[in-house]
This record gives C-alpha cells, structure tokens and sequence, in this order.
C-alpha cells in the first residue's frame, strides 16, 4: 500500500510546469495522496500540473492563493480541508527570488517588502492557518518549509530572498518548539540551487554578474564545483519531503536539511 493513502498535502507556490512545487507534488501523487494544487492564479499551466498529478491515481484539487494575503492562506486551508476532509501535510514553497540587485540599491517597497512580505510572511501565514486545522483534527501533522542553500550562506545581490530563508529556519525552529506538542514536526528543506523558472531567471542574471560567456558555461562552473558533480533537482527536495512527511521521521523536528549534493554542509 502506498504510505500516503487518505493523506492530504497542500503545497503554495506548486502551480508551474518543472518547479520545485510540482516536483514534490508528483512525488506524494505518486504514494496516492490527496493533492491541493496552489498558486498566485489557476491559470492554464496550473491546471495542466493538476491534470498531470490526476493521470498518476491522485484525487486533485485546486486553489488560488496570494500567500502575503493572511485572509487567502486561511481560504486555502478551508477549502483544502473541505475538498479532502482535512490537512495531514503543508509545504510551505510558494517564494520570490528573481529580484536580483545590490543592496545599495534595493528598493524598500518592492524588492524587500514583497520578498520577505511571500517568502517569510507567507510561510507564517499558511502555517498558523495548517497547524489549527491540524490541532483541530487531533491526529499531528507534518509542516515542510522549503527554505534554500541561501538559509545557510549569504549571496550577493538578493539581500531580501537570503534574509527571508535564514527567517524561515528561524520560523521553522520556533514553530517545531510550540507544535511539537500536538504531534505536528516542522522542519525545512533547504536546496541549492534548482533550473526551475525561478532557477533560469538567476542562471542568467549571475551568469553575467560574475563574468560567464554563456549560461551553460555559468552551469557547467556550478556542476564541478559541486560534489555530487551537478546542480538539485526538484526529485531531489521531493524525496527529502517525502521523507520528512513520513512516520519513520516522526522524531525529527525543528531541522533545516541540507539537499544540496555536498555543497553546503552546515
């Protein structure tokens, strides 16, 4: 039987093709949980991830979400909960990173504001909203924060995006500390660097910053420094998610995971 039968996982930010979001959603699809597709608009591509998640046995639900919007996180809970009869699993992935300037020159309402307002906010937000829903039941829970690599070590140019993962260990330690009480682990996942949408918009913009002729040759820097010799995939978060939400890490709480092949190992 697969593990996650009769579970339930909602995950923000899961809505594009190739993102981290649906990578993880395909894998709990793949153990038959129940999936709540989220994002800032269902639009075309999200439903085509939703339909995608349906062809491999997953009953499916879908629900727009502005994660900086306290009022929408709260929806989105209530409305996977009356889809699916509850909430068993919140990955917390919905996140800016593609507002890329020197801190001289960021500007406070746009490129800080926003990031922490989604990354750091939002993450609180879908939280508290899960963990009631998941008090409520009675029956624990799990709560999976996908922090970054950026959680650990400082990156130039996205001073609002490193701020706002290194927040969300912070978040993540204090939640496990209150939570763990009613049974509910919350842990972070914190990948390096990943070619999703969000991953090809920084390919191109570092690429440039630190002198590369082409993007592929930027990569190809990355993969050798690396010592697994190549950048994440989204399997690689999934399986560490998969792992975190499963009973057998029942005892694990309030950990920021490295999924990074090596690269970052503190």
């Amino acid at each position: 039987m697969s593990k996650f039968v009769g579970k339930t996982i909602v995950v923000t930010g899961s809505g594009k093709h190739k993102g981290l979001g649906q990578g993880v959603l395909q894998a709990f699809a793949n153990e038959k949980a129940n999936c709540v597709v989220s994002d800032l608009v269902i639009d075309d591509e999200a439903e085509e991830v939703a339909e995608e998640l349906r062809g491999r046995g997953a009953q499916v639900a879908t629900v727009a979400c502005n994660v900086s919007d306290v009022e929408q996180c709260r929806n989105l809970i209530a409305q996977a909960t009356d889809a699916f009869g509850g909430v068993d699993i919140l990955v917390n992935n919905a996140g800016i990173g593609f507002k890329m300037k020197p801190i001289l020159e960021v500007d406070t309402a746009d490129e800080w504001d926003q990031v922490i307002a989604v990354n750091l906010s939002g993450a609180f937000y879908c939280s508290q909203a899960a963990a009631r829903q998941m008090v409520e039941q009675g029956k624990g829970g799990r709560i999976i924060n996908i922090a970054s690599q950026a959680a650990k070590t400082g990156f130039p140019h996205l001073p609002a995006y490193v701020s706002s993962k290194h927040g969300m260990v912070g978040l993540t330690r204090a939640s496990a500390v209150e939570l763990g009480a009613h049974g509910i682990t919350v842990n972070a996942v914190c990948p390096n660097h990943v070619t999703t949408a969000l991953g090809a918009e920084q390919n191109e913009y570092f690429s440039k910053l630190l002198g590369f002729d082409t993007v592929e040759a930027y990569l190809e820097n990355m993969s050798a420094k690396n010592p697994m010799g190549r950048p994440g995939l989204p399997s690689d978060t999934a399986a560490a998610c998969l792992w975190l939400a499963s009973d057998e890490a029942f005892y694990v709480t309030g950990e920021a995971l490295n999924v990074s092949g090596g690269e970052e190992m503190h």
